[in-house]
């Protein structure tokens, strides 16, 4: 969650964070599990500069390029029927290298362009359904006024909003900005639910520091989810996810999803295979490590939004360039109502039932030759088509 001006994603890493690498340095050692799980997160390396063809800087696109009251909306995003996406600012305490939104302009919106976003939520005729926002980014928690600002724009020109969500990393990059100015805020609205999600990938992010401060965040009676990438040599491993789901649960966040990496510039290297992480999935479900109440669903973010690998969702492979092609629920009509500037990805076919499926390239730790059941999926006719990321518009 950040931004870049120039197309280099800077490093940008807290003096929190390069305290506790230091302090792993010196307990554990540069070459340690431990510290490398923060390392490969935070700090930059230069295989992120091999960019193959297919690789590009935004993974998937979904902003509203309208108009509302005569005044473009700005920081809108939209996917799905009950949920709006709202980005007061593309700044962030540190810059995680796996980051989805790390090649986003950097932008800050203004009072005024909030407020015309919370009308559109409230007012559109294609708002009608929605019922539910996430502000994220960037990092909300990095601008408490223009959180300020939106909750209460949200109160007055969107009754419709009934939960409001908040994506962050704050309380595990830079804690101490978890203070009563911030809480002041969560508490603002006391008839809306609120819910954040974490991101946190290892258990050894579960500094005391940040122990206290997602403590503090419950205090105001919100909802702490969490919602992470699978990362090669980070928490691409059984143990390691049996207990980071172990201390999620110990510290009060609910699992939501486990992502696979996405196909993003800069990300080759920290990406397993689709089936690696299906495999580490299912056995985190049937292992015994840990309770079920502490599972989260494993999903891939695809060019027309998230899908949950469940059987039968990949239908097709198209070995020429490592990609799936995967079934969603997702109709196209459906999307075109709910943001009409919306364009169908190049990556996307209709299947005969009008649902969406769509291309997404794989990562390259396992040859398909070697996958067993996996090897036995269909090749794509001709194993010809549009390259598994290419957006049309």
């Amino acid at each position: 969650m950040a931004g870049t001006k120039t197309g280099d994603f800077i490093e940008l890493i807290t003096p929190f964070l390069r305290r506790k690498m230091s302090e792993l340095e010196q307990r554990c050692g540069m070459n340690s599990a431990e510290w490398r799980a923060i390392a490969l997160q935070y700090v930059k390396n230069p295989v992120e500069a091999a960019v193959s063809p297919q690789e590009r800087r935004r993974h998937y696109e979904s902003e509203i390029h309208l108009q509302f009251d005569g005044k473009p909306l700005a920081g809108v995003e939209r996917l799905y029927r009950r949920t709006v996406l709202l980005e007061p600012t593309t700044v962030c305490a540190a810059h995680c290298r796996w980051c989805l939104r790390g090649q986003y302009p950097v932008r800050t919106l203004r009072e005024e362009e909030i407020i015309n976003a919370a009308r559109y939520f409230g007012e559109a005729e294609e708002c009608a359904g929605v019922d539910e926002v996430l502000i994220t980014g960037g990092d909300p928690l990095m601008a408490p006024k223009l959180l300020r600002t939106a909750f209460e724009a949200l109160a007055v020109r969107a009754p419709n909003i009934r939960t409001i969500r908040i994506g962050t990393r704050v309380p595990f990059q830079d804690p101490e900005r978890i203070n009563d100015n911030l809480l002041s805020v969560l508490t603002s609205l006391p008839d809306r639910r609120i819910e954040i999600g974490v991101n946190v990938n290892h258990p050894i992010e579960f500094w005391p520091e940040s122990r206290a401060a997602i403590a503090r965040l419950k205090s105001t009676g919100a909802t702490i989810y969490n919602q992470h990438p699978l990362l090669k040599g980070v928490n691409d491993d059984l143990t390691v996810l049996a207990e980071l789901y172990s201390l999620m649960r110990e510290n009060g966040i609910e699992a939501h999803y486990l992502f696979h990496a996405i196909p993003m510039q800069g990300m080759r290297h920290h990406r397993t295979s689709v089936k690696k992480g299906a495999e580490l999935a299912m056995r985190l479900s049937a292992s015994g490590e840990f309770s079920g109440r502490a599972k989260p669903h494993y999903a891939l973010m695809t060019d027309i939004g998230k899908i949950v690998l469940y059987e039968g969702t990949i239908i097709a492979r198209r070995p020429s360039d490592n990609s799936l092609l995967l079934r969603s629920g997702y109709r196209l009509e459906d999307r075109m109502r709910w943001n009409p500037s919306w364009r169908m990805p190049a990556s996307v076919e209709i299947d005969e039932e009008g649902f969406m499926c769509v291309w997404y390239k794989d990562g390259e730790d396992e040859a398909w030759s070697e996958l067993g059941l996996w090897g036995n999926l269909p090749l794509a006719s001709n194993d010809i088509g549009p390259p598994a990321n290419s957006v049309a518009g």
